[in-house]
């Protein structure tokens, strides 16, 4: 089962770690209809002055804390 339809919109956290062994991270958040598009509008937004020590890139679909369940929550009401 798909995580969301063909037509929507995802919102994915960028993950950028840089800076050899003083290893450092940058965060950016896009949205964008599918992964590779998130990752093509990051590649564009990356900061001059870390972009050639960057040495990982991490993307993850950022989830909506308001709509995100935790362990020990009920889930099934009373």
């Amino acid at each position: 089962m798909p995580l969301c339809s063909v037509d929507s919109t995802m919102n994915y956290q960028v993950t950028l770690r840089y800076g050899g062994r003083f290893q450092r991270y940058h965060t950016l958040s896009v949205s964008a209809d599918h992964a590779a598009d998130a990752l093509r509008q990051v590649a564009d937004e990356i900061p001059a002055e870390i972009a050639s020590d960057v040495d990982l890139v991490e993307l993850r679909v950022a989830v909506d804390p308001e709509q995100r369940t935790y362990l020990g929550e009920d889930t099934q009401g009373s």
